[in-house]
């Protein structure tokens, strides 16, 4: 689905991602965890085309789509992504959820369906006319959920996007992410939450110091760590 091969990222000088190789499988949920700042948000920008990377390439459904700009807004297109703290439009939710159907060309009563039946699969029917900056930080992630996938990408990123949450609202989201990838959506997920990777992903991959130390399925990672420093991470942080 998606692919990066070598790629590098350097920002003031430091490099965040170090020549970074990976393929994405179309239909699978791959989370992707590390230390804080070990370079996943880095990663995920440049996997969604927002940001280039300062060398290396990276591939869309096999086109190369890291200079051809024409490329990069076909492949735009297809994919979405909802980050750790979402940005909503001072306007109506349904507003907020249909901007990307609106910027496509949709018209009226095909977008009012589909903004109905994205709400309704994050668990908020109703909530059409309610002001998005009056919604709670989980309702305001819930909405950004459903403007991702109310335009059916192929690809849905997203970046620590239950971080912060209450434990309800996250487990709505990771319900939802679920059912999505058993949909047979392609996942690419960071996550500072090794038990929602090991819960949700069919394969993870570690990221330390910018590069990626070990790719394998739940098992292989926290039974089987291939180093040191990823069975020190894995240990760290699940509290074993």
């Amino acid at each position: 689905m998606i692919e990066a091969r070598c790629v590098w990222a350097r920002r003031g000088g430091a490099e965040i991602l170090k020549g970074l190789s990976l393929k994405v499988r179309k239909g699978e949920t791959l989370a992707i965890i590390g230390p804080t700042g070990s370079g996943k948000t880095t990663f995920i920008r440049i996997l969604d085309l927002l940001d280039p990377p300062d060398d290396g390439r990276v591939f869309f459904d096999g086109v190369d789509v890291t200079e051809d700009e024409k490329a990069r807004f076909e492949a735009r297109r297809r994919m979405s992504m909802v980050f750790q703290k979402p940005s909503m439009f001072n306007v109506s939710v349904e507003k907020n959820v249909s901007y990307g159907l609106r910027i496509r060309g949709g018209f009226g009563p095909d977008i009012r369906d589909r903004v109905k039946a994205a709400l309704r699969d994050v668990g908020l029917s109703g909530y059409e006319k309610r002001r998005a900056f009056s919604l709670s930080g989980g309702e305001a992630q819930r909405v950004a959920l459903a403007r991702a996938l109310v335009t059916e990408p192929e690809l849905l990123l997203l970046d620590e996007a239950t971080a912060n949450l209450d434990p309800r609202t996250a487990e709505t989201i990771e319900d939802f992410i679920r059912k999505a990838g058993d949909a047979g959506l392609t996942v690419v997920m960071s996550t500072h939450d090794l038990d929602q990777a090991r819960r949700l992903a069919g394969r993870i991959g570690v990221l330390i110091g910018g590069e990626l130390v070990q790719l394998g399925t739940p098992e292989e990672i926290f039974e089987r760590p291939g180093s040191e420093e990823v069975a020190r991470f894995v240990l760290a942080r699940s509290g074993w």
